[in-house]
């Protein structure tokens, strides 16, 4: 079941306002490359992106549309910044421009990675290809575990379209040039749904379950991601485990994609490890273990390569150009 849109002549009255300001991020960095990090495939709808602006409907006050553009080289980048909203309080540039900074890992240094490739053979190539990508971060750790939820055992292309029907029946809409768009789903509008109406949408009995039962101990106040971000990893891993549906491989998903921590390369990823394969030019399988003993060797940035694969992946495909 989806929602239909609420009535768009709404929106279209409704009188918006707009803020502008520019971030400069931490060279070497390009908006294309971090943003298909970022959204993975081209039917992601929370993520929107038409080759040169990235878009996505953010919530502070209300739901407001925030649109970023790059000039500039990946050297000396600058990014123009504009958010259009039915309400922008004061003080609102300067937490949008903290969501963006942490989204895109903007003030990330990485002149380290690149040293460190420099001297690793096959990971050279890669990192000379990818050069200006930075590593992303969902903006919260409820999106970084709905993204787990709703992809295990599943394609990702599959996953995702998941995620757009959540976001389309549980996000907040926003209207520009008569389309609707959403922001990502909130935990309280999940909460109240149920296990049927999830079913629905195509998440099986299973997920659904998983899906309500972490957005309801979010909404009922019984467990504050928040407070995590501060945990060690192995305690971190222990936390999340304890939640309905969360596993090894979600955990550690979670760790990357929700909290930046870019040392972690989720070792139960059939892509990733697929990938890995490719590149380091092995006959068998890697198992978790061989990919944990990679994890140590590649440490701290054995979760950053585990985006380059990502993109190498994205630029086979022809989604992306390089």
């Amino acid at each position: 079941m989806v929602i239909g849109p609420p009535d768009r002549g709404t929106f279209a009255n409704r009188s918006m306002k707009t803020l502008s300001f520019e971030l400069k991020p931490v060279p070497p960095f390009r908006l294309d490359l971090t943003v298909w990090a970022l959204r993975r495939r081209s039917e992601n709808l929370v993520d929107q992106w038409d080759g040169s602006t990235y878009r996505r409907v953010l919530i502070q006050s209300a739901p407001a549309e925030v649109a970023v553009n790059q000039e500039g080289t990946a050297e000396s980048p600058v990014l123009h910044v504009t958010v259009t909203g039915s309400r922008l309080p004061r003080g609102s540039a300067s937490k949008f421009a903290e969501v963006l900074q942490k989204t895109f890992g903007l003030c990330i240094p990485l002149d380290e990675f690149y040293k460190f490739a420099a001297r690793e053979k096959k990971l050279k190539a890669l990192a000379e290809r990818f050069r200006g990508v930075k590593p992303p971060r969902f903006p919260s750790l409820y999106e970084a575990l709905v993204n787990g939820v709703s992809c295990q055992q599943l394609s990702l292309t599959v996953g995702i379209i998941l995620q757009n029907r959540l976001a389309q029946n549980y996000g907040l809409p926003f209207s520009r040039n008569g389309d609707i768009f959403y922001s990502f789903a909130l935990p309280e509008r999940v909460a109240r749904s149920n296990v049927p109406k999830l079913r629905q949408l195509g998440f099986s009995r299973q997920k659904a379950e998983a899906l309500l039962d972490l957005s309801g101990k979010i909404a009922g106040e019984q467990i504050n991601l928040q407070q995590y971000e501060s945990l060690a990893d192995d305690v971190l891993l222990e936390k999340l485990y304890q939640l309905r549906g969360v596993g090894r491989w979600t955990g550690e998903y979670a760790l990357l994609r929700g909290l930046g921590r870019i040392h972690i390369f989720p070792g139960d990823d059939v892509g990733a490890k697929n990938k890995l394969r490719t590149l380091l030019r092995l006959k068998q399988p890697l198992d978790y273990e061989a990919v944990k003993r990679l994890r140590e060797k590649w440490k701290p940035f054995a979760g950053f390569i585990y985006f380059h694969l990502l993109l190498d992946g994205l630029a086979d495909r022809g989604l992306l150009k390089v």
